[in-house]
């Protein structure tokens, strides 16, 4: 009878608690949401602001350029294509003929950089390059090492052939083993490295019809980021960042960064070389442009397009090891710049594992107040309200909810139609489910290499499409 007679009180003390709780949560999460929503949409505004007068005061009185369009080069010049392999027999044949089969460029050769302890790979791609010179493996390490080392080695054997052959190339073009080259990249970058030192396209990923959650979130998040975010770094005047695909670097720029690196322009310790070498080049003073240029008159926009991981776990690997190389480790390794504009894009990239954190109050506040409402239902008692401010915080943080899911939805409808619009909304919860376990991952991963242990190439297996996206 005790027991009976106390158990209303104790029902009540744990409901007490788990209010508590929630109230904590919701404040916690609101604050760091209201910021993460103000932030967002002063990048949102930015690009409306600048589309508008683009569309008012350029367009009206210039078509929009195409590479039908574009001025021819003014100097002919030699491209190279590097490319980095560890364990790439799958694809890396069927990416080499390709690009070979659709690239229209007159002077380019592709250096693919391989292991000696990967006979699967360096038989892939000698198959291919004892068919077309202008294909080049270099081999001499065991792998895997770090994809930085692996460039280092081909950007070697370039410099090599360069001094025997006694012409420089051009520019140095950057590209991943799944890649499917877009015939006319090479001709943009011709003509615009002649004016930037780093052009970089955008990178859109293939829809996978048997991973539309998965390796379909990859397609929003790209959308968002290669349709607002990346014009508004470059229209505000902040270092654009290489994608490590896709991305054109002059020659003397890799000259200069090679020779304040002790002649290896990449970075063997870093797990995002590409991205550090783009800001690298920012603050050496060279200037980068993005690309979004269709082939011709109201065609798709020329493009790097490549599968994505299509289960969860590589999914989580691939991002936590970008949540690494960007959000932690590059925080040590760039640290931040004078320019307010390069400051505010950087603390945008390495927010990403606290923007988790806050994303998993923000799910655990909807669990308890599940749990709180179906609690005090049970017991006949009433939860404790929140306060008007609370509630007030609570609608503008709605608003900006709505405003992102809006914002996302033209992004992937701008690329891939209004169907894979539509699924972009419902995969907003596998995106931040997937973030939240990568941000975890990442933690652990950083807390073991401060302790000591190396960085190394956690590289994702890959496939290339048996249909090639239409240009």
């Amino acid at each position: 009878m005790d027991y009976i007679a106390c158990f209303p009180r104790g029902v009540r003390a744990i409901l007490d608690l788990i209010d508590t709780a929630l109230h904590e949560l919701v404040l916690f999460t609101s604050m760091f949401l209201l910021v993460g929503g103000i932030n967002d949409g002063a990048i949102d505004l930015i690009w409306i602001c600048r589309s508008l007068w683009r569309r008012t005061f350029v367009f009206s009185r210039h078509p929009r350029g195409s590479v039908a369009t574009l001025a021819p080069p003014r100097r002919a010049g030699r491209i190279a294509i590097l490319v980095a392999a560890w364990r790439e027999d799958a694809v890396i044949g069927a990416m080499l003929r390709t690009a070979l089969g659709r690239i229209a460029h007159a002077d380019y050769r592709i250096y693919v950089g391989v292991y000696d302890n990967d006979p699967a790979t360096i038989a892939a791609v000698a198959s291919v390059a004892a068919d077309d010179d202008r294909v080049r493996w270099v081999g001499g390490a065991c792998g895997p090492t770090t994809k930085g080392e692996c460039l280092n080695r081909v950007w070697r054997a370039l410099v090599a052939d360069e001094m025997a052959s006694g012409e420089r190339c051009k520019a140095v073009v950057m590209h991943d083993a799944e890649d499917v080259i877009h015939s006319a990249e090479l001709r943009i970058f011709d003509t615009l490295i002649e004016r930037f030192d780093l052009v970089q396209l955008p990178v859109l990923p293939i829809p996978d019809p048997d991973s539309h959650w998965i390796a379909g979130h990859y397609c929003d998040e790209f959308a968002e980021a290669h349709h607002r975010q990346l014009v508004v770094r470059e229209a505000i005047g902040a270092g654009v960042p290489s994608a490590g695909v896709g991305c054109a670097i002059s020659r003397r720029a890799m000259e200069t960064i090679a020779a304040h690196r002790s002649g290896q322009p990449f970075d063997e310790t870093s797990l995002t070389e590409d991205y550090e070498i783009g800001l690298r080049l920012t603050a050496l003073g060279y200037d980068g442009v993005f690309v979004a240029m269709p082939a011709h008159p109201g065609g798709r926009i020329v493009a790097v397009r490549a599968h994505f991981p299509s289960d969860v776990d590589r999914a989580i690997r691939q991002k936590s090891r970008w949540m690494v190389g960007i959000a932690l480790a590059g925080w040590d390794r760039l640290g931040w710049h004078p320019r307010w504009a390069e400051s505010w894009m950087r603390l945008r990239d390495r927010v990403a594992p606290f923007a988790a954190l806050v994303l998993f109050a923000a799910y655990l506040s909807l669990v308890l107040w599940a749990v709180s409402t179906i609690g005090h239902r049970l017991a006949g008692t009433n939860a404790r309200p929140l306060s008007p401010g609370m509630m007030l915080l609570l609608d503008v943080n709605a608003g900006f909810l709505l405003w992102r899911i809006a914002m996302r939805f033209h992004s992937v409808r701008h690329y891939y139609g209004t169907g894979e619009a539509c699924l972009a909304i419902v995969r907003i919860i596998m995106s931040n489910a997937i973030a939240m376990c990568a941000a975890r991952r990442a933690l652990a991963d950083y807390w073991r290499h401060m302790r000591g242990r190396p960085l190394q190439w956690d590289k994702t297996p890959h496939h290339f499409p048996h249909a090639l996206p239409a240009e």
